[in-house]
This record gives C-alpha cells, sequence and structure tokens, in this order.
C-alpha cells in the first residue's frame, strides 16, 4: 500500500477500550474496541495529518501532474458528486466513499502508465470528479461560504477513515439512486464482490427524476444499434425488434435479444445513453420509448438512498455498513 493502513491509538484501545470505532462494523474477532481492561493510562499517538499528505492528479488539459492535499480533494470531490443540501451524515458517507475510492485509484496507478506517475486523473468519465475552491466558488455562488463550510465540517469528521475488506481499500462504488434496490456487482460487471451486494433502497422511488423516457425513431435504433454490433439484422417487424428481457431482482436489464443478436442492458444502456440499465422499451406512435428508472449503475451506495437514511437519523458508519456490507471502518494516515 501507498499508505500504510493503521488503527489511531490502537495501543491505546487496548489499554483503555474505549469504542472510538463502531463495533458494528466489526465482527467481535475484530473489533479493537471490544478490549475489557480498566486501565486509564494516557496513551500518546504521533500522526501525519491528512492536510500534509498528497494525491498527484494528472491535469487532462496540460500533461501536469498537480498535487493536491488530501482534505482538499475530498472536498472537491463531495462538493462535485453530492448535493451540497444533503443532510450531513450522507455527506461524511460520501467523504469516506471519496476517500476511499481515491485511496484505491492510488494502489493501481503504478499499472496505468498513461497516468505517467499520477495517482488518478481529472477525467471525470473515467476518475470520480473532482472541484478546485474556484470551482466550487461558481457552483455554489453568493451561498459558497455556508456550503463550504458545510463541506469542510463533513470531510474533517471522516478525514482520517476509509473502507477496507480484507485490510485493502474495497471498490467503494457509488451511483446517484437505484431502482428501488441496488444491484451486485456480479450482475453489473461480472465479477462477484462480497461487499458489493444487492440491497433494499426503496427510498430512492422518491428521489427527483426517479423515472425517466428517452425517445428514439426507427431510424436512429437502427443506425446506433448497427454501429454497435457489426452484421446486426432487425427484420421488418419494427415494432419486434427488441424481445422479452431477462432482467435481475434488482431490475437490471441482464440480456435482450435485438433482431438477430442479444445485448445486455449495460449495453443498450451506453449505446443509447440512458440513465441506468433498469429500463423497459416499448414501440409508441413509430418511436422507440426506453423508460428508465434510478440513475447510474446502481452498485454500492446509493447517494439519494444515503440521504433518506440521514433523514431518518442514520448516522454516516450505519449508511456505510448498509451498502457495504462485510466492509470495515479503519484509521489512515
Amino acid at each position: 500500500m501507498k499508505r500504510k493502513l493503521i488503527f489511531y491509538g490502537f495501543l491505546c484501545l487496548l489499554l483503555t477500550g474505549l469504542p472510538l470505532i463502531p463495533a458494528k462494523l466489526f465482527t467481535p474477532e475484530q473489533n479493537p474496541a471490544s478490549g475489557t481492561t480498566e486501565s486509564t493510562e494516557e496513551c500518546m499517538t504521533e500522526t501525519v495529518p491528512a492536510e500534509e499528505t498528497y494525491y498527484h492528479v494528472l491535469d487532462t488539459d496540460t500533461g501536469e501532474i498537480l498535487e493536491i492535499p488530501v482534505r482538499e480533494y475530498l472536498i472537491g470531490a463531495v462538493g462535485a458528486e453530492m448535493p451540497v443540501s444533503f443532510e450531513s451524515e450522507a455527506l461524511k458517507a460520501q467523504a469516506v466513499a471519496a476517500h476511499t475510492y481515491a485511496e484505491r485509484q492510488a494502489e493501481l496507478a503504478d499499472q496505468r502508465p498513461e497516468l505517467h506517475g499520477a495517482d488518478f486523473s481529472d477525467d471525470a468519465s473515467k476518475y470520480q470528479a473532482f472541484y478546485t475552491e474556484s470551482e466550487l466558488r461558481k457552483l455554489y455562488g453568493t451561498n459558497f461560504e455556508e456550503n463550504y463550510q458545510k463541506l469542510e465540517q463533513a470531510v474533517d469528521s471522516v478525514l482520517h477513515e476509509i473502507l477496507v475488506y480484507q485490510g485493502e481499500p474495497i471498490i467503494a462504488a457509488f451511483h446517484a439512486m437505484s431502482g428501488g434496490k441496488t444491484e451486485s456487482a456480479k450482475n453489473v460487471w461480472g465479477s462477484e464482490v462480497a461487499y458489493l451486494q444487492s440491497v433494499d433502497s426503496s427510498a430512492d422511488r422518491n428521489a427527483p427524476q426517479f423515472e425517466q423516457k428517452a425517445s428514439y425513431t426507427p431510424e436512429q435504433v437502427k443506425d446506433m444499434l448497427s454501429a454497435a454490433r457489426e452484421g446486426l439484422f432487425l427484420g421488418t417487424d419494427t415494432a419486434h425488434w427488441f424481445g422479452e428481457p431477462q432482467c435481475s431482482e434488482a431490475g437490471t436489464v441482464l440480456q435482450i435479444p435485438v433482431g438477430t443478436s442479444i445485448f445486455t442492458g449495460q449495453e443498450l444502456r451506453t449505446i443509447f445513453s440512458l440513465r441506468s440499465a433498469i429500463f423497459t422499451v416499448t414501440y409508441e406512435e413509430k418511436n422507440f420509448i426506453f423508460t428508465t428508472h434510478g440513475y447510474g449503475h446502481d452498485v454500492g451506495m446509493s447517494q439519494y438512498g444515503a440521504n433518506a437514511m440521514a433523514v431518518q437519523g442514520a448516522d454516516y458508519q450505519e449508511i456505510l455498513s448498509y451498502y457495504y456490507p462485510e466492509a470495515e471502518l479503519e484509521e489512515i494516515i
């Protein structure tokens, strides 16, 4: 690991048994706060503040590698990825997810020569989004000071925490809103991941723009599908170009017959720029109508779901534990 993972005050916990890390995120054997000693001996640890550590971010416009303090990066990432109007506990959960994501990407950076030594780039299509302070000023306008302070408070309260599984930063996937239930990594990316399983997220159905429609003419559909799949034959019965889809329990279209071929829901989502792979397709008034539910890949933490949990009184540890089962909070320097 580029940055050594440790529990802050581990020795002190052994001496005092103070519950600095919520026990519900650990099994009894793993929980460092489960000691029974009553010693009150004071324990001092030396740590390096996260403000003094940096991420190296490749500026894709200039080719320059920027050195951004971790704290500044996390504030910019949370501001770019989640509405600042959300509850503070949801913002904290997002900060931990953003930090975990960045740590994992930094560890994998050596496998990506195109980064030229950076931890990741500012390309939001490949990595999580990040706004500079000046960009946040433009975004928030006259409310900048109030909103920036809210981001600072959320980030500072969880600045040294990330999520790990078997000692490594997890794939901290997140999305705007699910279709009412998050999806497993296996159904979306083809690989089983212990902490990326399907969980109920019914509150997402109340999120703004939960259901959206996209309309395409048959000519557009034919051109877009043919460009994506060479040799595709759709037939003369336009209304029956799309067959009956096979869907997961969460609603994701796993595969669907299209003409003489079969596409995955993820492929069609990309081809038609759909908000999610949870969709139905109908032929109405000589147009194909895609009706989507949710927004994003549907894996990991639902941001609107996290906010709904926070509104109901859940703290960030409960939110993270719910959306990333099997993962554990750990402190980092």
